[in-house]
This record gives structure tokens, C-alpha cells and sequence, in this order.
């Protein structure tokens, strides 16, 4: 992997970082009047839909940069374990973690489409390596 190519990744899995904090920060707007418009105080956690969105596109784009699977799946692993040390070990004794539902569906809209996507990639470098099977 050359330099370039290590840096973009550092870049990637910083990227990664900043969202999942965000992510996780933000996870208990309601539509309360307080931060957003009041409109019967509904749970409004578009920061689900952020990782269902961003996580697989981290980890296609790392793929893009070398031949490892340790690269693809790297911002996935960044952005579990940020959410996870974020959740449960929040500087000043407060925890971000909710017991209800939006905490479980970030977990599940982050990691799932990641791991789909390092699925994918997987798939893609098993068919590159059985001769005869590329496009």
C-alpha cells in the first residue's frame, strides 16, 4: 500500500470517527422545540439513517485503496468501537447510551450495512482469485 494510499485511509477512518460521534451525540433529537421545530415532541433520530447511509460508503471507499480486507473493513471497526466507547464511557460521568429502541437501531443501521459491504468485498476479492470467474 503505498503512502498516499495509507494517508487516504487515516483520513477515511478519521471521517468515520467524526460520525459516529455525531451519530451517537445526536441520537435523542425530538421534535420538541428545543433544537429542532416542536411538533408533539416525536423521537426524531435521523442519525440512524446517517449510518445506514455513511458506514457502507466508508467501507467501499477504503476498499478502493488497497487489496486487504484488514483495509475494507477498517472504518467499520473504527466506527463500532467509537460508538461503543462513546455510548458507555462519556467524559463526565453522563452516558449517552438510551434504553430504548434508537440505540439498538444505530447499532444495527451502522454495523449491518457495513458488514454487508465487507461482504461484498470479500465476494469481490474471492471471484478475482478463482481463474476464469471475472467479468
Amino acid at each position: 500500500m503505498s503512502v498516499s494510499a495509507r494517508l487516504l485511509l487515516l483520513l477515511l477512518c478519521v471521517e468515520t470517527f467524526v460520525l459516529a460521534v455525531l451519530e451517537v451525540f445526536f441520537l435523542p433529537l425530538r421534535l420538541d422545540g428545543t433544537l429542532l421545530p416542536r411538533w408533539g415532541d416525536i423521537q426524531f433520530p435521523i442519525t440512524i439513517g446517517v449510518a445506514i447511509v455513511t458506514t457502507p460508503m466508508l467501507v467501499l471507499s477504503a476498499a478502493g485503496l488497497g487489496r486487504s480486507l484488514r483495509v475494507a473493513a477498517a472504518p467499520l471497526a473504527v466506527w463500532a468501537l467509537t460508538v461503543f466507547v462513546t455510548l458507555f464511557f462519556e467524559p463526565g460521568g453522563q452516558y449517552m447510551l438510551l434504553d430504548d429502541w434508537r440505540t439498538l437501531m444505530l447499532f444495527a443501521g451502522g454495523a449491518l450495512p457495513g458488514a454487508v459491504a465487507v461482504g461484498a468485498v470479500m465476494g469481490r476479492h474471492a471471484r478475482e482469485r478463482v481463474p476464469g470467474t471475472h467479468g
